[in-house]
């Protein structure tokens, strides 16, 4: 008998489970098991194509049929890896000096559509990045939650388009605050950025089955795309 992790053969017999088969552990890396498990383990190689899957607009039924693990098994793996998502966006440092950036609600619901909730994004216009990320209602206050998690620098040098929208009055900085039309073609990376967001998460596609029921579930996803595509952007 061989260690499924490390391929050690220095193993002990270790208590037994709840249906009474034997358990072992390997002595070299800790890991514990039954010889012949009722469940087959999902290997590596089908874990990395869960991670692929997950950032294209499909159904998480889709992803069980595809890589043939149950609701139950991909529902408590997509919990455990959004639970451990960073709630900050990576940005490449930058210099005091020119910056523009664009910034756009993106609206989205969950469970119900009267259950809304915002995507405030905001990005680098030269380099595309997203540098600011926040999830909430339409209010002042969440505009005020997104410009604090942009960088610092990008709140005391950028000039900051955005839309008409209200909440942005007083947030943003009144000698640096742009409000236009999508007409001026000054917010459309953004709104070009938005479309991405819907085409490739299925849980923000506006007509579609698709759609979450647990809040923490569609925030994680959204923050699991989001950092995605910035570590994409200089690949």
């Amino acid at each position: 008998m061989k260690c499924p992790k490390c391929g050690s053969e220095h193993i002990v017999k270790n208590g037994s489970i709840h249906n009474k088969k034997s358990k072992f552990k390997c002595k070299i890396c800790g890991r514990q098991f039954v010889e012949t498990p009722s469940v087959p383990r999902i290997s590596d190689e089908k874990k990395g194509l869960i991670e692929r899957l997950l950032l294209e607009r499909g159904s998480l039924r889709g992803v069980c049929r595809v890589i043939g693990v149950s609701v139950k098994w991909l529902m408590k793996y997509i919990k455990k890896k959004y639970s451990n998502i960073p709630l900050k966006i990576k940005v490449l440092p930058k210099n005091k000096g020119k910056l523009t950036v664009q910034i756009d609600e993106l609206w989205s619901f969950v469970s119900k559509k009267g259950n809304k909730l915002w995507v405030w994004i905001a990005i680098d216009a030269k380099t595309r990045e997203i540098i600011g990320l926040y999830m909430g209602d339409r209010s002042r206050d969440s505009a005020k939650k997104l410009w604090l998690s942009l960088p610092p620098v990008y709140r005391q040098c950028a000039v900051v388009y955005t839309d008409y929208w209200e909440a942005y009055v007083g947030v943003i900085p009144r000698n640096r605050h742009r409000a236009v039309g999508k007409e001026s073609g000054k917010t459309s990376y953004i709104e070009r950025l938005n479309g991405t967001f819907r085409q490739r998460i299925s849980r923000l596609v506006r007509k579609s089955l698709s759609f979450s029921k647990s809040l923490e579930n569609h925030l994680g996803a959204i923050w699991n795309f989001a950092h995605h595509y910035n570590s994409t952007l200089f690949a």
